[in-house]
């Protein structure tokens, strides 16, 4: 009897489950650019002394930018959507501040 015991106190081996094998990963072709976006475009003559005077596509205007705005650093310390406007940025923005994405809306009226 004892020998009976000790077998039913053993747990039960767990069937071993195996892994569903993995489907071969659809590999996504590169993003493709909006061509509007890489369109070049010629800066007005205040955003000029900015980004320069050269056709640019408006990515490119953004990136130029915001490098300007970071080597000045007229981005609130604080609140850092904010931009601050200096003597170049004015003419572009009208204002004193402007928030980051008014920003962007703002500049490409300088575009054409």
């Amino acid at each position: 009897m004892a020998a009976k015991k000790k077998a039913a106190k053993k747990p039960a081996k767990k069937a071993a489950k195996k892994a569903p094998a993995k489907k071969a990963a659809k590999k996504k072709s590169a993003r493709k650019p909006n061509a509007a976006f890489m369109k070049a475009m010629t800066p007005s003559a205040s955003l000029a002394a900015v980004v320069g005077d050269k056709a640019l596509p408006r990515t490119e205007v953004t990136k130029k930018l915001w490098a300007y705005i970071k080597k000045h650093s007229l981005q609130d310390k604080k609140n850092r959507r904010m931009i601050h406007a200096d003597d170049k940025l004015k003419p572009i923005f009208k204002k004193d501040s402007v928030n980051m994405f008014e920003m962007t809306k703002l500049v490409n009226k300088h575009l054409s």
